[in-house]
């Protein structure tokens, strides 16, 4: 289909309140999964590959290659981002192999040197159309880094923008990565403020522990990209599981892994329309 740009994608949405779902591949299916919900929302979508996902999987280019090659024969806008990409040589490979977006995670470093490393991959990514997402402060919480208390200052987030020239901007808002209960809550009033600071569009990380109210109320008070993964994979796994459970003598892994893709597919459907809303 024709397609537009992933920053147009997401301001678009933000102009009418709306929010993009970012959801995170890990194995092939959740690529298919996710393609699939979007297109029973009929919204577009962004098919994030994590770090880990490439450790896991020993090299960026098969993963990646084959997502890019799901996204592009959608039916809805469907993007290819780098989430969570501490190394500089892996946004260059990303580069190269048509990636669409990534987000340059320096937020370990101290502020100075933050802006210095992410401006650098700015100027990089821009030269190939690639837009830009970074992260200030640590939202953290897959390395018990993130407090619910940590808070973004919307200041210091404007500043951070100018200096870089990022294209989207993860904030912390009270939310934490790797929840596995959608117990959290996020500081409206604060998501507020950093939208009328801040001229690019917001990004939620640790959205998995949100439950649908507290998704659409950060959507309403100017979050645009919403990232989820651990909600996802918890429902890939306990389907797994459960054919698994009830069928003791099941060898074929399509048996068990095409329901678990099927259920990832439903919720990616049924949040994908949540935060189009």
């Amino acid at each position: 289909m024709t397609r537009v740009g992933i920053r147009d994608t997401v301001e678009a949405a933000r102009s009418r309140g709306a929010a993009v779902g970012a959801y995170n591949v890990v194995l092939l299916e959740h690529a298919e999964a996710i393609v699939a919900g979007a297109e029973r929302a009929g919204a577009p979508v962004i098919l994030q590959i994590s770090e880990n996902c490439v450790r896991y999987h020993g090299a960026l280019a098969p993963i990646t290659l084959a997502t890019i090659a799901i996204a592009r024969a959608a039916s809805v806008p469907a993007f290819v981002h780098l989430d969570h990409i501490e190394s500089a040589e892996l946004v260059f490979e990303g580069l190269e192999l048509g990636i669409d977006s990534l987000m340059f995670d320096a937020s370990r470093l101290d502020y100075a040197d933050n802006v210095s490393a992410t401006r650098g991959i700015v100027e990089r990514a821009h030269a190939r159309g690639v837009v830009v997402e970074a992260e200030l402060g640590e939202v953290g919480g897959k390395d018990g880094v993130h407090a619910p208390g940590a808070r973004t200052d919307p200041g210091e987030a404007a500043a951070f923008v100018q200096a870089t020239g990022v294209d989207l901007l993860a904030v912390a808002v009270g939310t934490s990565h790797a929840m596995q209960e959608r117990t959290g809550h996020v500081d409206r009033e604060l998501i507020a403020a950093l939208r009328a600071a801040v001229p690019v569009p917001l990004v939620l990380h640790g959205s998995s522990g949100l439950d649908d109210s507290e998704l659409s109320g950060a959507v309403a008070a100017g979050m645009a990209k919403i990232n989820i993964s651990t909600h996802l994979n918890g429902l890939f796994t306990g389907q797994v599981r459960r054919v698994l459970d009830g069928g003791p003598a099941v060898t074929d892994p399509r048996t068990y892994v095409a329901p678990a893709r099927e259920a990832v597919a439903a919720e990616v459907a049924r949040l994908t329309a949540l935060l189009a809303a």
